[in-house]
C-alpha cells in the first residue's frame, strides 16, 4: 500500500488514519450519499470536513483531488492493485464502492446497468432541477419578482417525482426488494426538497405516496441515520 503522503491534499487535511478511506465532504445531498454509502457497506473511513464558509473547495489542495471543485472527494489508500485512488463525483464514488465490495448492486449485468440507470436519473435530473428550486425558494432567487424561473424548476421536479413514484408503485426500492445504490442517491435529494429547501407544498409532495413511503423506510435506516450528520 503507497503512502497517501504524495497527494496534496493531505498537507491541508493529515490523515490520522491513512490505512482508512479519506472522506472529504459536508452533510449536503451529495454529500452524505458517500458517507451513508460507507456507513451501510461498514469501511473504515476518515471524514474531514471541508468547510465552504472558509472557502476550503477553491484552495490549490482540494482542487489537486477535485479540480471541479466540488464535494464530495474520497482518498482509498487500498484502490485496484493495492494502490491508492483519487475520485470525486458522488455518482463514480458510490459506482466506485460499491463495486469494490460486492454490495448494493447487482451481481447480474442487467440489474447492474439497470440500477446504473436511476443513479443517472439522479445525477441529471433529479440533482440539478431540485438544486435550482432550491436557489429559487429558499435562497437569493426567492427575491426574484418574476417567478417564472421558480416555477419551471417546480413543474419539472413535480415530473421527476412523478417517474419516480411510478417506479416505486409496489416497489420497496427503486430495484424492488434490493436496496441499493440507487436509493442512496436519490432519496437524500428528496429529502432536502422537502425538508431543508422547503418546498414541499410547492410540488404537492404529499401526492407522491410511494416516494414518500420509501423516504420513510430509508431516513429511519441506522447508517442514514448517522450518515446524514457526517462531516459533524
Amino acid at each position: 500500500m503507497s503512502s497517501l503522503a504524495s497527494f496534496a491534499i493531505t498537507r491541508k487535511w493529515p490523515a490520522r488514519h491513512p490505512d482508512r478511506i479519506q472522506l472529504y465532504s459536508l452533510p449536503t445531498p451529495n454529500g452524505v450519499k458517500v458517507s451513508i454509502l460507507l456507513e451501510e457497506l461498514g469501511l473504515p473511513y476518515e471524514p474531514h470536513r471541508v468547510s465552504f464558509d472558509s472557502q476550503d473547495q477553491f484552495t490549490p489542495e482540494f482542487l489537486s483531488l477535485s479540480p471541479n471543485n466540488k464535494i464530495p472527494a474520497i482518498l482509498d489508500p487500498n484502490g485496484p492493485d493495492g494502490k491508492p485512488l483519487a475520485l470525486f463525483e458522488s455518482g463514480a464514488i458510490l459506482v466506485y464502492l460499491a463495486s469494490k465490495t460486492g454490495q448494493l448492486i447487482p451481481a447480474d449485468t442487467a440489474g447492474r446497468f439497470e440500477t446504473l440507470q436511476w443513479v443517472m436519473f439522479q445525477m441529471g435530473g433529479i440533482g440539478p432541477m431540485f438544486g435550482q428550486l432550491g436557489f429559487f425558494h429558499k435562497f437569493a432567487g426567492k427575491d426574484y419578482e418574476d417567478k417564472r424561473p421558480r416555477d419551471r424548476y417546480v413543474a419539472e421536479s413535480k415530473r421527476l417525482l412523478g417517474v419516480l413514484d411510478k417506479r416505486l408503485d409496489g416497489r420497496d426500492w427503486v430495484m424492488g426488494e434490493q436496496y441499493t445504490i440507487a436509493d442512496i442517491a436519490i432519496l437524500p435529494w428528496v429529502r432536502n426538497l422537502i425538508g431543508f429547501y422547503g418546498a414541499g407544498d410547492l410540488v404537492d409532495f404529499p401526492q407522491f405516496r410511494n416516494v414518500a413511503r420509501v423516504l420513510e423506510t430509508f431516513v429511519a435506516r441506522p447508517a442514514v441515520v448517522k450518515g446524514l450528520t457526517i462531516p459533524a
